[in-house]
């Protein structure tokens, strides 16, 4: 979690592993939570959770090139 003083804490840190479902349960939660109340986090989220989704696209081959 960040801290930014004008707004209060951040999850901006969490959400990569949120978005790989690496976070442990409680973990998770709290992110999730926060999302549900945070534009910023929600909108940082989405576009972190687009590229992991465009991830799993890739094969082997398009990594060795």
């Amino acid at each position: 979690m960040t801290a930014d003083p004008e707004e209060g804490p951040h999850m901006r840190q969490s959400l990569g592993a949120y978005a790989l479902h690496a976070l442990p349960d409680a973990e998770a939660y709290a992110v999730a939570r926060h999302l549900r109340n945070c534009e910023r986090c929600a909108a940082d989220y989405a576009a972190v959770a687009e590229t992991a989704a465009l991830l799993a696209l890739l094969t082997e081959e398009d990594l060795l090139e």
